[in-house]
């Protein structure tokens, strides 16, 4: 027996006194006239809140006429985060010597230990019982206050969405954090990638490799001091 419907013969649903649209309110010509919640007319459509896709096709085509300063600006970011990774890596030995461990066991509780401020929280708390040079412990710190002062560039832009223009030029990044204050709250700080942040990553880049040089320089004068013997140079080959 054919199957009949009494949905086909009904009418579209309406809700006059709903508020459907949280973000704009439009007149009947089209014109949004508010950013507030309205009470709505009578409709059935759906409004999507997805931004529209981008128009793939044309980016690609516009893309080689910006690809040297594309390169440009990946090959700078590239160059920071890998300088800050082996740096980071360092301090798995300061771990080491402070801990008095082997290398293995160090690496161990480093990475336990998720993230970067939670293992410089560890290596700032055991030096205060283990080193009592008290240059030598300036010198860490300073190390460390250094280092950190790098980590804040190299997350800006390992934890942030890059804009893009229409040409396929990096213009701008997006943090992924919210950004807290008492009176506000608000998601994903926009700074430009011009130049003056470009030669900010030059910079911090050439501090890193002084950090990793200093780092090193360190090493067998804190191991000295902890373990009471006297200091050993790090063969070269070693860095």
């Amino acid at each position: 027996m054919p199957f009949h419907s009494s949905l086909q013969k009904t009418a579209p649903a309406t809700f006059p006194d709903i508020s459907f649209d949280m973000y704009a309110c439009r007149d009947e010509a089209g014109t949004i006239v508010s950013l507030r919640p309205c009470k709505a007319r009578n409709h059935t459509m759906f409004v999507s809140k997805l931004p529209p896709k981008p128009d793939f096709d044309l980016l690609a085509a516009a893309a080689p006429a910006s690809a040297d300063r594309r390169t440009f600006v990946l090959a700078l970011m590239g160059n920071l985060i890998c300088s800050w990774s082996n740096n980071e890596s360092l301090f798995i030995y300061v771990l080491m010597i402070l801990l008095r461990t082997d290398e293995a066991s160090a690496a161990v509780v480093f990475a336990t230990l998720n993230t970067t401020r939670a293992r410089l929280d560890l290596i700032q708390r055991l030096a205060k019982i283990r080193v009592t040079d008290k240059t030598l412990s300036k010198n860490l710190t300073a190390l460390i206050e250094r280092f950190s002062e790098s980590t804040k560039v190299r997350n800006e832009l390992n934890h942030c969405m890059f804009i893009f223009d229409s040409s396929g030029a990096i213009t701008h990044t997006q943090s992924m954090r919210l950004m807290e204050t008492k009176a506000s709250l608000r998601f994903g700080e926009i700074k430009a990638l011009d130049e003056s942040r470009l030669q900010e990553m030059v910079r911090t880049t050439h501090e890193m490799t002084k950090i990793n040089r200093d780092i090193w320089d360190l090493l067998p004068r804190l191991e000295a001091h902890v373990h009471g013997v006297k200091p050993q140079s790090v063969p070269r080959d070693a860095a």
